[in-house]
């Protein structure tokens, strides 16, 4: 018999990064959308690993699928956010090959089944499952002694949205004491407007419980949303809401990632990501030389992180490291992500520009070219010839 050392851990928490984020269109063609950049020079990873950190989770397992390379390397041992530790720390969690071949995970909740040895190596009391996809800084400790107060069996944090959102999420409804009464996924008709944000904290035994039983359900979708929280609330288990009043974004789409970068803007941003006073946000940045500006250059309203080279005008815009805005050229508005170079006298306005891209001498990128408020999406690599012309792209990009 093999005998699997085990190191009592109170809670874990296990990271569910597999997915492809295809409304992303041409921004997740090449990498897994919780490896995206955010904010000019983070990944959107950073923040759940961060929050986990800042929350005293110690033990996280990364589970990965799609386009997973990018991501690994990031992440690497986890030294940057404090997780590279013997007794815990982060562990990459890919598919694997079993006696049956390889398997890939086909839902939330069989990405899960598959790593219960990972769970049980740490015999936790509670288990967080989180998403490695939003935008949000949050102290999960709180929703943790909450819902050990509760002795709850899973405690769910959700979100206020608006109604005209509601169906895009799944949404619960909830009694005085919070309990969950009710929980339908993506309703047409929505009864509330609290809607998951995808973060759960589950009793050990009863999480591992419902998915060995649904991982044997030939008829399930293998999905927490679809059918573990569902099957639970009908059987009557304690299911508590955890309501969260920060700021949180699911960036899906081209759309809703360009907007929430702009919403880092400003001086009273929607999102301060930084702020001083709040808790850091961890990375893996190389060393870069300080910013070169120059001197015929104009930059106002703008996030502009290191190793970039300005020489044009650079407004209401979020530029991540390496790029290079060239003389005459005029970036409005837009999101250019790492090493993308903005050619002499090119003009970008309300546009995704990919890392690595190229937009030559005198192009027109974006609203300006004829289409008013249509982002414009540039992937990665790709080069647009001096004096061509890109409208609006809409969600698939170019």
């Amino acid at each position: 018999m093999i005998h699997i050392k085990t190191f009592k851990k109170s809670i874990i928490a296990m990271l569910l990064a597999g997915g492809q984020g295809s409304r992303l269109g041409e921004l997740t063609q090449n990498t897994a959308k919780p490896a995206l950049p955010f904010g000019a020079k983070y990944r959107i990873i950073d923040f759940t690993l961060s929050n986990c950190v800042n929350s005293g989770i110690d033990t996280v397992g990364v589970l990965t699928q799609y386009q997973p390379l990018e991501l690994n390397e990031y992440i690497g041992n986890g030294q940057p956010w404090d997780l590279d530790r013997y007794r815990g720390g982060v562990t990459i969690l890919p598919p694997y090959q079993s006696g049956k071949g390889i398997e890939w995970y086909t839902g939330t909740a069989n990405a899960i089944y598959k790593n219960i040895n990972f769970i049980n190596r740490y015999s936790p009391d509670n288990v967080m499952i989180l998403s490695g996809d939003h935008i949000y800084r949050m102290d999960y400790s709180e929703m943790i002694t909450r819902h050990k107060e509760q002795n709850a069996d899973c405690t769910i944090a959700v979100i206020d949205v608006p109604l005209s959102e509601a169906s895009r999420f799944g949404i619960m409804s909830v009694n005085e004491s919070d309990e969950i009464t009710e929980f339908a996924e993506k309703p047409k008709e929505p009864k509330s407007t609290l809607a998951s944000m995808g973060v759960y904290v589950f009793r050990t035994e009863a999480l591992l419980r419902y998915i060995v039983s649904d991982e044997n359900d030939p008829e399930s979708s293998k999905d927490f949303g679809k059918n573990i929280i569902p099957k639970m609330l009908s059987d009557g288990c304690k299911m508590i809401a955890y309501k969260f009043e920060g700021y949180w974004k699911d960036v899906g789409t081209p759309e809703s990632f360009w907007s929430a970068n702009m919403e880092l803007l400003g001086e009273d941003p929607d999102f301060d990501l930084f702020s001083l006073d709040m808790p850091k946000i961890l990375s893996r940045n190389e060393a870069l030389p300080p910013q070169v500006i120059g001197k015929d250059s104009s930059i106002r309203n703008s996030v502009i992180t290191e190793g970039c080279h300005i020489y044009g005008q650079v407004e209401n815009s979020v530029i991540f490291s390496g790029a290079t805005v060239s003389e005459n050229a005029c970036v409005r508005d837009s999101v250019i992500l790492f090493n993308a170079f903005i050619g002499d006298g090119a003009i970008v306005t309300n546009a995704i520009v990919g890392s690595d891209s190229v937009i030559g001498k005198k192009a027109q990128i974006g609203r300006q070219a004829g289409i008013a408020n249509e982002l414009t999406v540039i992937g990665d690599r790709k080069i647009i010839k001096d004096n061509f012309t890109v409208t609006g792209t809409g969600g698939n990009g170019i």
